[in-house]
């Protein structure tokens, strides 16, 4: 009699529990009644959402900040380009050409520009062909083999990235005059490849290891050896690292002077970093045609930023997050 008691007791008990829970929940989904909980969430929704839209807002300023201070320079050569010899002294060099002066252009391309442009062209393309050869070549030992020296090997190179490239120009000259290199475009080719190597060696190892180590033993089970496996499986799924150093140091072989100027001295092998010397006068500095020049040479490179940009990012992030 008593069990009985007991549990019609504890039975009462937990009805009116189940009373109570639902009687709270149909008060709190009442409308205009909110639990204490909802309200956090509430408030703290409304606080990160107010700090976001801060954070973007200071963002946004900053950004257009550097735009403008980036593309300031970019403004003031494209304006002046379409000047009169004269007319930056007569208008302001941040206002617009009155008249626009296209004459500049054709006295540009009409005098050896092109020349100047295909000589950096050969110079750069075959420069970034061996620079991709030989780090591809040195990368792949390096991020997916093992061996004693792999550390100390990998060490040094990332070291010689600490020689400046200014530092050597003396030692390479006596070299290029002893082995005859001297006034060629062969001169300009071997340099631009050994200071490329180690940043492209580095870049391209981290870029290799992302790579999974399970699509080389698939094709090892297949019957794919060591070189099949580099030439047919790492290198096509490399192709975002390589277009990143292809374009990191097409940029800067592109624009490098102090070799160009040092080793060239024939007109007929001069490369675009030296055409501006050729378009000024002996007694006077016709600066719109330098302008014009300038805006020439910088816009390939432009071009090719702007249709590659997405691999080149990829590329860095990749080495970034690995490396």
């Amino acid at each position: 009699m008593s069990e009985n008691i007991q549990i019609d007791i504890s039975q009462t008990t937990s009805d009116e529990d189940i009373l109570e829970k639902k009687d709270g929940a149909i008060i709190a989904n009442m409308p205009g009644r909110t639990s204490d909980g909802e309200k956090a969430k509430k408030d703290d929704y409304k606080v990160s959402r107010i700090k976001s839209v801060v954070a973007w807002t200071i963002a946004g300023f900053f950004a257009m900040i550097w735009l403008i201070l980036t593309l300031t320079p970019f403004f003031f050569m494209i304006m002046n380009s379409f000047r009169k010899q004269f007319d930056m002294l007569q208008q302001g060099v941040f206002h617009l050409p009155d008249p626009w002066y296209f004459q500049n252009y054709v006295e540009v391309v009409t005098h050896g520009f092109f020349g100047y442009f295909f000589r950096s062209v050969i110079v750069v393309a075959i420069s970034l062909v061996l620079m991709l050869i030989i780090s591809s070549f040195a990368a792949y030992p390096l991020s997916r083999m093992k061996f004693k020296l792999n550390g100390f090997i990998y060490a040094t190179i990332v070291a010689m990235m600490s020689v400046p490239m200014h530092v050597t120009l003396i030692p390479i000259f006596k070299l290029t005059t002893s082995v005859g290199l001297y006034d060629s475009l062969w001169s300009l080719i071997g340099p631009y490849v050994a200071f490329a190597l180690p940043m492209s060696v580095f870049i391209l190892t981290a870029f290799m290891k992302t790579i999974p180590r399970e699509v080389e033993e698939s094709a090892e089970i297949d019957g794919c050896n060591r070189y099949q496996n580099f030439f047919m499986m790492i290198l096509p799924l490399s192709k975002s690292g390589l277009s990143t150093l292809a374009i990191y140091n097409g940029v800067s072989m592109w624009n490098e002077f102090a070799f160009a100027n040092t080793f060239l001295i024939s007109p007929g092998n001069k490369t675009l970093p030296l055409a501006l010397g050729q378009f000024k006068g002996e007694h006077s500095l016709n600066i719109p045609i330098n302008m014009a020049v300038l805006t020439l040479s910088v816009l390939p490179m432009i071009i090719l930023f702007i249709i590659f940009q997405d691999k080149l990012v990829k590329g860095m992030m990749a080495g970034a997050v690995k490396g």
